[in-house]
């Protein structure tokens, strides 16, 4: 090897694994202030939805939860054009700033008690603006991951798109549980609510430095060289790949239909069982981060065994394990037997979602593929994304609260469905 492909060679890894951490922490800041909201629900529901009915305030606070996803797609559209258009680098830095600047909204908002109807809907204004920007994120950085990653580790190297945005959810739930050791418990309801939102300004500043220092990826470079920028990037998606988009939202459909049982359904469910919430914070937090050190382990496995087996493999463990998990967390009397349920559960979750982000980068070309992603994983996410809402709708429609596990059955099976027909991809190059 000589010294020039030597140094092309450092240079390329070295670009690789910048270009992974700036996604996986940008990633990991931006669910961070999507999900602080999902482990105040119980604090914030009351604030902000009073009722005399506390499940009432719950429902209320979990549609608004919920209400984020539906303007997803309209996010996805407006920063993957960007993307498509403009460059990779810009439209993350985008996302992120967006999103850090509404979530330390989110914690200076007067509540429903100070300025009365006036709050809420302040409330439901940033969390549409926090969907907003997290719609053109997850997209941006799988992409971005995927184009500069060395061929045959595409899944190794994606793994960290996973792991930040399930790690902001640890994060959150960590942030939240030492602010409820740390603060009054009469106080919490006051003022407390407020400190993990305003963190959020700080953990901004820290990934926008990452992302300015990152360089364009190299096949957007080509595509703007060749004078090869799509006018329309999604809709020349949506016409030219159509099956792909599906595939991509069937795959965001089943990974967060069941993940978000383990990131964002659990603490509430437990809390309702009877666990405190600081303990339950904390449960959450140690299991998810475990988890989350598999990923890169379940990343080499996509790459050397593909990603379909994988994908199979997890949605009919989920299939199978959905109705014990519930039985062991409603039977359960210590966190202890808690977090060996909970940590089982969010294992699997690194096998139905870290292969599905360098799938869905395979399944398109360079010049529509962050649209491509965004529209497919927007349009999904909303059915899976409101699965803390389902969850807790059916528990307290039917009385049953193993109920939820009917949800799980459906999304696995829409998994199952998508990608029982796939090509193998893991070993061919990312399409130009």
């Amino acid at each position: 090897m000589t010294t020039a492909q030597h140094s092309e060679k450092t240079i390329t890894l070295r670009s690789a694994r910048r270009a992974s951490l700036a996604g996986g922490v940008g990633t990991l800041i931006e669910y961070y202030d999507f999900s602080v909201y999902g482990f105040l629900t119980l604090t914030i529901g009351p604030l902000f939805f009073p009722s005399d009915n506390p499940t009432v305030s719950t429902l209320s606070a979990l549609a608004v939860f919920a209400s984020s996803y539906l303007i997803r797609p309209l996010g996805g559209w407006f920063f993957s054009r960007l993307g498509d258009r403009r460059g990779r680098r810009a439209a993350l830095v985008a996302t992120i700033v967006m999103m850090g600047v509404a979530c330390g909204v989110m914690g200076l908002l007067p509540t429903y008690g100070q300025i009365g109807v006036a709050g809420t809907i302040a409330i439901v204004v940033v969390r549409l603006t926090q969907g907003f920007a997290a719609g053109g994120e997850i997209g941006g950085a799988a992409t971005y991951i995927a184009e500069l990653a060395p061929p045959g580790k595409r899944g190794f190297y994606g793994s960290t798109v996973s792991m930040g945005s399930t790690l902001g959810f640890a994060v959150a739930a960590g942030v939240v549980g030492l602010v409820r050791l740390l603060v009054p418990a009469d106080q919490m309801a006051t003022w407390g609510w407020r400190i993990p939102f305003l963190l959020s300004l700080v953990l901004t500043v820290v990934c926008l430095r990452a992302r300015l220092r990152v360089e364009e990826s190299p096949q957007f470079q080509e595509l703007k060289e060749k004078a090869a920028i799509v006018r329309s990037p999604m809709l020349a998606a949506l016409r030219s790949h159509p099956l792909s988009v599906a595939r991509v939202a069937g795959l965001a459909i089943a990974f967060n239909g069941t993940g978000y049982f383990g990131v964002a359904y659990f603490a509430i469910f437990l809390q309702e069982e009877g666990f405190s919430a600081t303990g339950v914070a904390w449960t959450s937090a140690l299991c998810i981060a475990l988890a989350t050190l598999t990923y890169p382990w379940a990343g080499k496995l996509t790459d050397r065994y593909d990603r379909r087996p994988i994908l199979l493999a997890s949605y009919i463990i989920f299939a199978v394990i959905a109705w014990p998990v519930f039985a062991l967390l409603i039977a359960a009397t210590s966190l202890w037997a808690v977090g060996a349920v909970y940590l089982v559960f969010m294992f699997f979750t690194g096998w139905a979602q870290v292969p599905a982000w360098p799938l869905a980068t395979e399944l398109f070309p360079a010049s529509v593929r962050y649209s491509g992603i965004a529209i497919g994983y927007n349009l999904g996410v909303i059915i899976g994304g409101i699965t803390p809402l389902v969850a807790a709708a059916l528990v307290a429609g039917t009385g049953s609260r193993t109920s939820p596990v009917y949800w799980i059955l459906a999304v696995a099976l829409i998994g199952v469905i998508t990608v029982a027909r796939l090509p193998r991809t893991a070993s061919k190059p990312l399409p130009a």
